[in-house]
């Protein structure tokens, strides 16, 4: 259109104004680049909480759900941000043993969602040994609890540790030092419960956007006796292209308010949390982009193993809309008994399946006729995680939209 109006002029006009405009539109153009580079540097400091001290909990009518529990922010305050910092809090650190003879002796820029999985089994953990009620203090010293600590500590010979999840993620074509997503995250833990054998879970991964009642309760079931294994479900979810498609909030909402409830994790590369709950519009997670220094908390019998357990807990949660969450991302639930399983599947049919217009995913007894092929091939290894969408950030997940 300009080029139009500048022919309307004196001829020996069009030349100089045509280089006015060239200038003009690189210079716009450039504005236009930094103002965006500015934004988005603006929204990943807001959602790595690291734009200031954040007011954790306002003061209104709205109830606050961490993981099954509802809490009055007017007069139970208190309870809930006990229940909060008595979360095991995994995060970056720095200065542990080199992860194999790759030089890392740190997971910052890289391990975010490492540490997301490990918070996931940490707090199953929790509810198997010391119970939903359990709440954590500065001078505890209970060995269960500090049994479960040292599992996920920094060295290699800890069971869930990350140099321990790192080495599988190897052995299955993952380099040191890249991004895992949660349902890559979710097989390798997987993997890694054989060697646990004081816990003896069993996680088992619902892939396709399908919890498959019957086989989830046969891999519970072990020896002659069929005695249950403590249940880690992860159900890995891509609710939109780019961004979560708003539809699916409510279920995600009814998922966090399940007593049952692990919470879920999710996200993009450098930027995966651990979402334990939700305020109104809002959810309520545990960041692990601090980057702390790495040890062990023994016994907790001297000021530097106190000041290493305290570095464990989160008392900044921190906030953000929920449709501002990645699309990609897992939910979790934890089943210690068979009871509490089947009162969980009774839960989804009812509040997910039957509630929702669009339910989050589906639940069927027995496994499709159009995915018995797919179960004869074995096709649910860790190697069947990483393909890559057209953008590097994405997992191969089935949309919903």
């Amino acid at each position: 259109m300009i080029r139009r109006l500048v022919r309307k002029l004196p001829v020996r006009c069009h030349r100089t104004i045509l280089w006015l405009v060239a200038t003009l539109e690189y210079y716009l153009a450039r504005l236009k680049y930094i103002i965006q580079g500015i934004c988005k540097m603006l929204a990943c400091m807001t959602y790595e909480g690291t734009l200031g001290e954040p007011e954790d909990f306002p003061r209104c009518e709205e109830p606050v759900w961490i993981l099954g529990r509802k809490y009055s922010t007017l007069t139970e305050l208190d309870e809930l941000r006990s229940d909060v910092s008595s979360r095991l809090w995994m995060s970056y650190r720095r200065n542990f043993p080199q992860i194999s003879n790759s030089g890392y002796t740190t997971d910052k820029g890289w391990g975010c969602m490492l540490r997301c999985g490990q918070m996931v089994v940490a707090e199953a953990l929790s509810r198997k040994h010391l119970g939903r009620d359990w709440r954590w203090t500065p001078d505890i010293r209970d060995e269960t609890y500090l049994r479960i600590v040292s599992l996920f500590e920094d060295n290699k010979c800890s069971t869930f540790s990350i140099h321990q999840m790192v080495q599988l993620g190897v052995d299955e074509g993952k380099e040191i030092g890249e991004w895992y997503g949660p349902n890559t995250v979710a097989q390798v833990l997987r993997k890694l419960t054989p060697f646990d054998e004081w816990n003896k879970l069993s996680i088992h991964v619902a892939l396709d956007n399908i919890v498959i009642m019957d086989e989830i309760k046969c891999g519970c079931q072990s020896g002659s006796d069929r005695a249950w294994r403590p249940l880690i479900l992860f159900i890995p979810l891509r609710l939109g292209l780019s961004e979560i498609n708003p539809i699916y909030v409510n279920g995600i909402k009814k998922c966090l308010r399940m007593p049952q409830s692990l919470g879920l994790i999710g996200g993009k590369p450098n930027h995966a949390s651990y979402f334990v709950g939700y305020m109104g519009d809002e959810v309520v997670y545990l960041d692990p982009h601090t980057t702390q220094d790495a040890g062990s908390i023994g016994t907790k019998s001297d000021e530097g193993q106190l000041e290493l357990d305290h570095s464990y807990h989160c008392f900044n949660p921190q906030r953000l809309i929920v449709t501002l969450l990645d699309p990609s991302l897992s939910l979790c639930f934890y089943c210690g008994t068979e009871k509490e399983y089947d009162d969980l599947c009774n839960r989804i049919r009812q509040e997910l399946v039957d509630g929702e217009k669009t339910p989050l995913f589906e639940l069927c007894v027995t496994r499709p006729d159009y995915m018995k092929e797919d179960a004869a091939l074995g096709a649910t290894g860790i190697e069947m995680e990483d393909h890559h969408l057209e953008s590097d950030d994405d997992e191969e997940f089935e949309v919903l939209q």
